[in-house]
């Protein structure tokens, strides 16, 4: 990445926002996360799902109790989540990769129809910008 995208990024918030929206799709929308979302979706006859239960040979499970997803499931998602992060910093720190993603975000939303960011944390996390 050279200086000048690296200040792009620091300077200009709606290459941020932009920028944070295109990361989230490449690392976690379009990963394993779309496996575990495919399938059938209960619907609710009361709106906040207290009447739906899941049957199981032990006994029925209320919908606000239930895991949606498993221990093995979840590990399997954070390792493909881990490694879209990875590619997606190794290109973002490529020179010319850099610079193509910098000016097309200023050029236009990749995503417009998602929301965008909007800062949940005030200070540093949990000490991590610390000296």
């Amino acid at each position: 990445m050279t200086k000048s995208a690296l200040n792009e990024i620091a300077t200009n918030e709606l290459v941020r926002k932009r920028l944070a929206k295109i990361m989230a799709l490449e690392c976690f929308r379009n990963s394993k996360l779309e496996e575990l979302h495919a399938g059938v979706y209960p619907s609710s006859q009361s709106g906040d799902y207290s009447d739906v239960k899941v049957v199981t040979p032990y006994g029925e499970i209320s919908w606000e109790r239930l895991g949606r997803f498993s221990d093995d499931e979840m590990k399997v998602l954070m390792i493909d989540v881990v490694d879209r992060c990875y590619q997606f910093l190794s290109e973002l720190l490529d020179r010319r990769c850099a610079a193509a993603i910098i000016e097309r975000l200023k050029l236009r939303d990749p995503l417009p129809r998602w929301n965008d960011p909007r800062a949940r944390l005030s200070g540093n996390r949990q000490g991590q910008c610390d000296d």
